[in-house]
């Protein structure tokens, strides 16, 4: 499926692209050596973010995973994106992007939801660290979760009313609490 959008610049190597990012008062994602511009967001998406954000931030208190949301990039399969929340683990090299990642969250938009499913989730999978990668919907109470196993990946639907339980920093919370005060 193609972007909603036609790339800003094309050709352009990583190092190139950081150094673009860096100076654009915009957020970018780079595939395929174009840099793409991101859709925008609406509050409720933010919040949902941030509610899980905050959930998973004291969970890892008293862990070494450290939790990201919106504005820090990760590298996949020579890819970079902006996921909507993520925890990661392990010390990075580079200070703009995230390699290890350990959890990955992508609140769907009926803008970005097809490639959050398809290009992101193809490119996610090939990160040996991670362990989970979680779809939330914005309108719905729902998740859904595909979790690393020793036979591959396994696929969990979470409704409203159950429970969410994310790795690397054991966090356990009712959907519902972070479906609760979006507006």
């Amino acid at each position: 499926m193609p972007r909603p959008l036609p790339p800003v610049r094309t050709e352009v190597s990583l190092e190139g692209f950081l150094e673009f990012e860096h100076s654009s008062k915009e957020r970018h994602e780079f595939v395929d050596g174009q840099i793409f511009l991101m859709a925008g967001g609406t509050r409720r998406h933010n919040r949902i973010a941030v509610r899980l954000g905050t959930r998973l931030e004291e969970a890892s208190e008293n862990t070494s995973c450290l939790v990201a949301i919106a504005d820090t990039l990760v590298w996949a399969n020579g890819e970079t994106y902006y996921p909507d929340v993520m925890i990661y683990c392990e010390s990075e090299g580079d200070p703009r992007l995230v390699k290890r990642p350990c959890v990955l969250v992508e609140v769907l938009s009926k803008k970005t939801e097809d490639i959050d499913r398809g290009e992101k989730w193809l490119n996610y999978q090939t990160l040996d660290s991670l362990q989970a990668y979680m779809l939330l919907e914005q309108e719905t109470p729902r998740a859904e979760i595909y979790r690393r196993t020793a036979d591959g990946w396994r696929y969990e639907r979470i409704e409203a009313g159950g429970v969410l339980k994310l790795p690397c920093v054991g966090l356990e919370v009712a959907l519902d609490d972070i479906y609760s005060r979006l507006d």
